[in-house]
């Protein structure tokens, strides 16, 4: 049995809809962050990989806030009906120890074993993919972070118990052949500069001359490894196993409009009669509540380590010098914010296979980006062309056999 296409199967409606547009905000995000990122590094001098890091994933706290926020605005429901919700699906996902029972079937301990395993996953690869944009250029951090998709696959077949399928593996190869081939097949075109529009090109550009390439393509790898099993790891133990076959939101909808007991009580009855019962929940409110989760743990023991770099000489901690420092770590917290929570939701319904190759299009968008903005159009050669179109077409396969399987 195929688990993958057994607990992520294709959406359809209105979750197709919304998951295509949280892929597309997957990309946009996860571009925008990575150019703001190396830019407050180098253009603006603000050298703080972990301080950036901390604010980044602190700010993920605001997701389930700012999800419950539109649901209660959009809907009949109360905030009181969608935490309750979250509540027993945890109850449902998590079961709680013995020694709990006796208390209350919350699963205390485990949820917050689970939110410090989970914080820990996310912000070992984070950091050092922060650190590794201050050491190496931007496509070659780029294009080694994106070989995920490759681990994700092999921790996925691994972890899931998922067959070995020719067509994902040969997909999952050639994307990340194609990464190699846009960084390097592009880079190749650098080395003359002969030409008088190259020279001035480069000199632009010096700023963000890299400081240590290799170390930082190094952290960048190791990073990919452990972000590829962090994504496993999320969809095996934390990650609902289904989407809802009936939609809350349209349920709350039909509730009477008034605030008066007979509306409370119509509220009440679309609750779970039992703890152990589960309802379904709004789409992506199970993945905000763990978003969020991470970012409270984040502001809540991150922070030790700041003046501990600072003793150390490691990191000095400093604060922005002006407003326009301030605004952008303040788009990019946006940015990782929109990232991050994105793809939580999207590893939930399509997998890490899916989401992960899916995510080697910010290669291709990181490239035309800096071609575009970067002043690097001599970067554009026929293997990073090539290299590109492998990456698309590769993805291009696996939403087609994702399709496939779904219409099965």
């Amino acid at each position: 049995m195929d688990t993958e296409r057994q607990t992520s199967p294709l959406p359809t409606g209105v979750v197709q809809r919304l998951a295509v547009v949280l892929f597309i905000v997957v990309l946009l995000a996860f571009v925008i962050q990575s150019q703001l990122t190396q830019y407050v590094q180098t253009t603006l001098g603000y050298r703080q990989p972990f301080f950036l890091f901390y604010v980044v994933h602190s700010s993920l706290i605001v997701m389930l806030p700012l999800h419950l926020l539109y649901l209660v605005l959009v809907t009949q429901c109360s905030l009181r009906y969608f935490i309750a919700t979250i509540r027993r699906a945890l109850i449902h996902h998590l079961p709680a120890a013995k020694s709990e029972l006796h208390d209350s079937p919350f699963p205390t301990r485990r949820l917050v074993q689970l939110i410090f395993l989970l914080t820990s996953g996310i912000t070992i690869p984070a950091l050092l993919w922060y650190i590794a944009v201050s050491l190496a250029s931007i496509s070659d951090v780029t294009a080694l972070w994106n070989t995920n998709a490759f681990f994700a696959y092999v921790f996925a077949v691994k972890l899931l118990h998922l067959r070995w399928q020719p067509t994902k593996l040969i997909a999952v190869t050639a994307a990340t052949v194609g990464a190699a081939v846009v960084v390097y097949g592009g880079s190749t075109s650098t080395s003359d500069t002969s030409d008088p529009v190259l020279e001035d090109a480069a000199r632009i550009s010096a700023f963000i001359k890299p400081t240590a390439p290799l170390l930082g393509d190094v952290l960048t790898l190791v990073a990919s490894i452990a972000y590829a099993l962090y994504q496993v790891m999320y969809k095996k133990y934390v990650a609902l196993p289904l989407d809802p076959e009936s939609d809350p939101v349209e349920e709350c909808d039909r509730l009477p409009a008034s605030e008066n007991d007979d509306a409370a009580a119509a509220e009440d009855m679309l609750l779970p009669s039992s703890e152990t019962s589960v309802s379904p929940l709004p789409f992506g409110l199970y993945a905000s509540f763990f978003t969020s989760a991470i970012g409270l743990c984040t502001l809540a023991l991150l922070w030790i380590p700041i003046p501990i770099l600072h003793y150390l000489g490691l990191e000095h901690f400093r604060l922005p010098r002006d407003i326009l420092t301030v605004g952008v770590i303040a788009c990019i917290a946006m940015s990782g914010v929109l990232f991050n929570g994105s793809l939580m939701i999207l590893l939930g319904i399509w997998g890490p296979i899916i989401t992960s190759v899916g995510n080697l299009l910010t290669i291709v968008l990181v490239f035309i980006s800096d071609a575009v903005w970067g002043g690097a159009m001599q970067t554009v050669t026929i293997w990073s062309i090539i290299g590109a179109s492998i990456i698309v077409g590769a993805f291009g396969v696996l939403v087609y056999d994702m399709g496939k399987t779904g219409r099965d």
